[in-house]
């Protein structure tokens, strides 16, 4: 099984663990690439609370991390931290951490429907049993509804040549597998440029079915709340609808006053909330980029709680 290998793995615990035997939430378990690194760092009365959607992830984790009664796992999504905090009488956190990228066991394994590359069924949902799968999208939304999304959320151009041939194929017979839309999506595109638009298009369908960037925006509102002053929030993602929603979320967060520019005075009375720490967002390195191709796209961004 290829397990994900953790991203920003130095920077990251650099950034997040300043005490050792603080309180720490993960809302991005995986199969506990970056979990693993951090509780081995923390002792004492530690608490490492994680969440993740994927029951695959989950019970791996359950499983490795068997023998830390300081780390407590739930199969369920990061928006849920308020909740969970709540189960375990944690009122604020020290450090809250999102890795936003899909992880490789997610990626490489056929049975988990996330790759264009192996035949599978056409689901793209972290949780099985919530939601609808892809497939029942790209087999009743109109080739209108299909090219929002491929375009909003896939970034790709052809979004509506797309769309009008999924409708015209769906005719014919429903597209029930990974490697049906692939072959719809390589007949309107060249094959030189397929990969990138194949990209584009399944990670359009895997971002709206598990709404993604509304949960982001959830998780993001809710940790800042369960942070304690001092405390620092870390996310990671991989492209740039993420990362532009982390970045204008910090930033509104570091304001200390949103009155319009013509206002004389501030009567607003907005106080910042957190201090940006990445300016610019963290990068890997040449190095990292060899070692591990899909990091190459990830980008950090951190924060402090005043």
């Amino acid at each position: 099984m290829s397990i994900h290998v953790p991203v920003l793995l130095n920077e990251t615990i650099d950034l997040l663990v300043k005490n050792r035997s603080g309180k720490y939430f993960d809302g991005t378990l995986g199969f506990g690439g970056h979990a693993s690194n951090i509780i081995n760092l923390l002792s004492g009365d530690y608490k490492y609370i994680a969440t993740d959607k994927d029951s695959n992830a989950f019970n791996f984790c359950v499983d490795k991390f068997k023998n830390y009664p300081g780390a407590k796992f739930y199969n369920a999504s990061f928006t849920n931290i308020d909740v969970i905090s709540k189960i375990e009488f944690i009122d604020f956190y020290d450090g809250i951490l999102a890795d936003l990228g899909v992880s490789s066991f997610q990626l490489d394994e056929a049975d988990s429907g996330f790759t264009y590359r192996e035949n599978a069924a056409l689901d793209l949902r972290m949780d099985k049993n919530s939601g609808v799968p892809a497939s029942k999208i790209v087999n009743t939304y109109s080739d209108e509804k299909l090219a929002d999304i491929i375009f909003k959320f896939g970034e790709e151009k052809k979004s509506r040549q797309i769309a009008r041939r999924i409708v015209e194929k769906r005719k014919d017979a429903k597209i029930e597998t990974t490697l049906e839309l692939t072959r719809i999506i390589e007949s309107v595109i060249p094959t030189l440029h397929a990969n990138k638009t194949l990209s584009r298009v399944f990670q359009a369908l895997r971002i709206y079915v598990n709404n993604e960037l509304d949960e982001l925006k959830i998780f993001l509102e809710k940790s800042v709340k369960l942070l304690k002053p001092g405390g620092i929030i870390v996310i990671i993602s991989f492209h740039s609808l993420e990362d532009r929603i982390v970045k204008e979320f910090f930033k509104y967060q570091s304001l200390d006053c949103i009155c319009p520019p013509e206002s004389p005075i501030c009567i607003c009375g907005k106080k910042p909330g957190l201090e940006i720490l990445t300016r610019k967002p963290v990068i890997p390195g040449d190095e990292e980029i060899r070692i591990n191709k899909r990091s190459r796209s990830a980008k950090l961004r951190a924060a402090r709680k005043i």
